[in-house]
């Protein structure tokens, strides 16, 4: 796992999805993607798999508030429970990024 790359999306998801250009977005999700995908760990697979579909819901052209909420709570639930099984030094930022992306699902399905 790429520490800097994790703490630069935690970064970027702090200041809120609308402060983050689509193309920027889809740049991190493809890079998570195939960091994950690559891992050869099958919980961690499924997490790439959900950023692909995160991904095409971005890139569909028409934004679905409703379905990019619910990939994120996807999202923050698998890395939550990656964070689980991770090394100790990767831990708290999984942890942090779960949580982030959680507290963003319920925002955007808020509004």
């Amino acid at each position: 796992m790429n520490k800097e790359l994790l703490g630069a999306t935690i970064h970027a998801l702090q200041n809120g999805l609308t402060s983050i250009p689509i193309s920027g977005a889809l740049d991190n999700t493809e890079t998570w993607q195939q960091h994950l995908l690559q891992s050869g760990e099958p919980a961690l697979q499924d997490v790439g798999r959900e950023i692909g579909n995160l991904q095409s819901l971005l890139s569909g052209g028409n934004l679905d508030p409703e379905a990019i909420s619910s990939s994120l709570s996807i999202l923050g639930s698998q890395t939550n429970q990656a964070a689980v099984n991770a090394s100790p030094d990767f831990q708290a930022q999984l942890r942090t990024l779960g949580d982030l992306l959680l507290q963003l699902s319920t925002k955007l399905k808020a509004a």
